[in-house]
């Protein structure tokens, strides 16, 4: 059996219920999924801008990412979660920010709701040395 590395950071939003913000295991982090929340106060940002609201979650998955020690160059695998598929274009804009070059391998779709009413959520998974 294989150790596991728990990662916490106050860059990021603090855990609501029994999870981890992200797990180091076998070589990779596994990050829990994102919402747009800031981190010092806890609450949702820019309730009706979702290319705000991604900015949002794409900073705290790189805080998390860092605090395990590795780079969003790092980053192998991204989900994406959309309350409307219609925001795919403004999401797609500011992910393209973050990972402009060599990009992840990425999965979007759109789901019936995410928690706090955010707009957009994400995950990934970084190989870590």
């Amino acid at each position: 059996m294989s150790a596991r590395q728990v990662i916490r950071t106050e860059h990021a939003p603090a855990a609501v219920g029994p999870y981890s913000q992200g797990i180091v295991a076998g070589g990779f982090l596994y990050t829990a999924m994102q919402i747009p929340l800031d981190p010092a106060s806890g609450t949702l940002v820019a309730p009706d801008d979702v290319a705000v609201q991604a900015q949002r979650v794409l900073e705290n998955l790189q805080s998390i990412v860092e605090a395990a020690g590795a780079s969003l160059d790092q980053v192998v695998k991204v989900t994406v979660y959309l309350q409307e598929i219609a925001d795919f274009a403004a999401v797609n804009a500011v992910y393209g920010a973050f990972f402009d070059q060599d990009a992840p391998a990425r999965a979007a779709m759109a789901v019936a709701a995410l928690p706090k009413g955010a707009k957009v959520a994400m995950e990934a998974v970084a190989v870590v040395e």
